[in-house]
């Protein structure tokens, strides 16, 4: 069941509402800068579709899994510059937390 893209403001609507159950995700709201707040994952998402999937067609939903899964591996993480982290890569910064926090 293919559906239109659904816009931020319609996140509340009965419809996103009834596609979440039929999968059975959880729908999460939270206050701006608590752990709750989805600011993250939104700009993950947004940077996903406009980088990636909005430019590319694909044939059959494994493609699409297949594309997306190398996109974040091989590129976000690893090639990506963010300037929430310094400008560097979220592969470099988990590197260098793993070093601070390595058990002697």
């Amino acid at each position: 069941m293919l559906r239109r893209p659904i816009e931020s403001s319609q996140y509340f609507s009965a419809e996103f509402a009834d596609v979440t159950n039929e999968l059975g995700a959880k729908r999460s709201v939270g206050r701006t800068g608590t752990r709750f707040d989805n600011a993250w994952a939104e700009s993950f998402n947004g940077t996903l579709e406009n980088e990636r999937v909005n430019r590319t067609e694909y044939p059959t939903r494994a493609h699409a899994r297949k594309d997306i899964i190398a996109y974040i591996e091989l590129r976000y993480n690893q090639i990506r510059l963010h300037s929430a982290i310094d400008y560097r890569t979220p592969n470099e910064i988990k590197s260098e937390w793993l070093e601070r926090n390595q058990a002697a």
